[in-house]
């Protein structure tokens, strides 16, 4: 199993080198996640919850050990997180739904081609 602590510490240790070679880009994405951190209609649990299915369906084991922690901070509860989770799990599904739609459409196109 991943050791997620170790895991965030690392990763935190290569975005801090990366932000030595790429200034603006970082600076850019701090701005923007300033942005998008402020409290206004959602608290910041919510937006935790939502960081973390986010993180499941990009696949960002990154995001994952950094939003894990700040969730827990803000007081979600693992029942909540199994919440949103199945919340991304179903989207996940609706997209690969939709995915199959759109391969039946260009099969379709192509047979009559």
């Amino acid at each position: 199993m991943q050791n997620w602590n170790s895991y965030r510490d690392s990763l935190l240790q290569y975005v801090a080198k990366f932000a030595k070679l790429a200034p603006d880009t970082m600076r850019g994405l701090s701005a923007m996640e300033a942005g998008t951190s402020k409290i206004g209609q959602l608290d910041a649990k919510t937006h935790e919850l939502i960081a973390l299915a986010v993180a499941v369906t990009t696949r960002c084991d990154g995001c994952i050990s950094i939003h894990s922690k700040k969730a827990i901070e803000a007081g979600a509860t693992k029942e909540q997180i199994a919440e949103a989770l199945s919340v991304a799990i179903s989207l996940n599904a609706g997209a690969a739904l939709t995915y199959s739609a759109r391969v039946l459409e260009a099969v379709e196109n192509l047979a009559e081609h």
